[in-house]
């Protein structure tokens, strides 16, 4: 058996999913990311097959519950064609694999030529793949394809604008859970094509410990004592705070990572001063393109920014026959 690849350091979430595939007797895919100028170590994501081939058989099977009637009523089963993806805008480019296995899935003879790779940069007007093979095949998946492409292109488009808003500065651009449902595997592999990095996947691999939770609890003193009396000792704790205070209690409490929580850029600035470089420090909450510059230099470590994924606006692209 070869060795498990360990996902953004989570190893129980990267062992979990490598013994999943092993036990599926899947041989994983491994993607390699482009390099990026705030990731200090290489960064490696695996995409499980059959999970992305579920995926898109979902999406196939709400297109077409009971085939393509326009389709199957004008063109013959013998008749090939051959299409190309265009851009229509400048950005950065991700999904390409899952757009060829769209077209695989219905027909295992398509051929795709892939003109450039997840992460590269493109301009208006540029090629970016060919698809060749049967003609029913390649429209009935030419919608599903172009949803999946687009979405992840525009993810990792808005993500680079975000890194380049806060170049050279010690700083990383993270997502959040906030993503389409079902999509969630996709949009934080988009992230990282645009140079961003992952926050949490799911509940499952991290603690974080919200305002509705310090309620729930009592305090965040009790919060943090009541995880730590049922997880691993390998386990982070996150804890959200809105008030230099509460960023006094989570310190005391023991939290390995402090949001500051929809904070002005002042208190942000007090806070940072406060925790010291004690806790990895992260700031949330309306985080835009003109803000994020000035939230960098308050000296946090993290940005978390929630429209990376749940409002992106779609990448452009067209397939055209020729």
């Amino acid at each position: 058996m070869l060795d498990p690849i360990y996902i953004d350091g989570l190893k129980s979430w990267g062992l979990f999913l490598w013994h999943t595939l092993c036990a599926r007797g899947t041989v994983p895919v491994v993607i390699h990311l482009r390099d990026c100028p705030r990731v200090m170590k290489r960064r490696i994501i695996m995409l499980d097959p059959i999970h992305i081939d579920e995926l898109i058989l979902n999406a196939l099977k709400e297109d077409m519950p009971m085939g393509d009637i326009t389709t199957d009523s004008i063109i013959g089963p013998s008749s090939v064609s051959k299409g190309v993806f265009i851009a229509k805008a400048s950005g950065i480019i991700s999904g390409l694999d899952v757009a060829e296995r769209v077209f695989k899935l219905l027909d295992v003879n398509i051929v795709f030529k892939k003109n450039i790779k997840d992460g590269d940069r493109v301009s208006c007007g540029d090629v970016i793949a060919e698809v060749e093979g049967s003609t029913r095949a390649i429209l009935k998946g030419e919608r599903t394809a172009l949803n999946l492409l687009q979405r992840m292109s525009g993810i990792s488009t808005k993500t680079a604008e975000f890194c380049e808003k806060v170049k050279g500065l010690p700083v990383k651009i993270v997502d959040t859970r906030k993503t389409v449902p079902g999509l969630r595997y996709l949009d934080k592999y988009a992230v990282r094509m645009g140079g961003g990095e992952n926050h949490r996947y799911c509940l499952s691999d991290g603690v974080l410990i919200k305002d509705n939770h310090i309620k729930s609890a009592g305090s965040i003193k009790k919060a943090v004592e009541m995880v730590k009396n049922r997880i691993p000792h390998t386990v982070k704790i996150e804890v959200e705070t809105e008030s230099l205070d509460q960023v006094k209690e989570a310190l005391e409490a023991g939290a390995d990572i402090i949001m500051l929580d929809n904070m002005s850029l002042d208190l942000m600035k007090e806070a940072v001063k406060l925790i010291n470089k004690r806790v990895v420090v992260e700031a949330s909450g309306n985080v835009s393109l003109d803000n994020v510059y000035d939230i960098a230099c308050t000296g946090v470590d993290i940005i978390s920014v929630g429209s990376l994924t749940h409002s992106v606006k779609a990448f452009d692209i067209s397939l055209r026959f020729r």
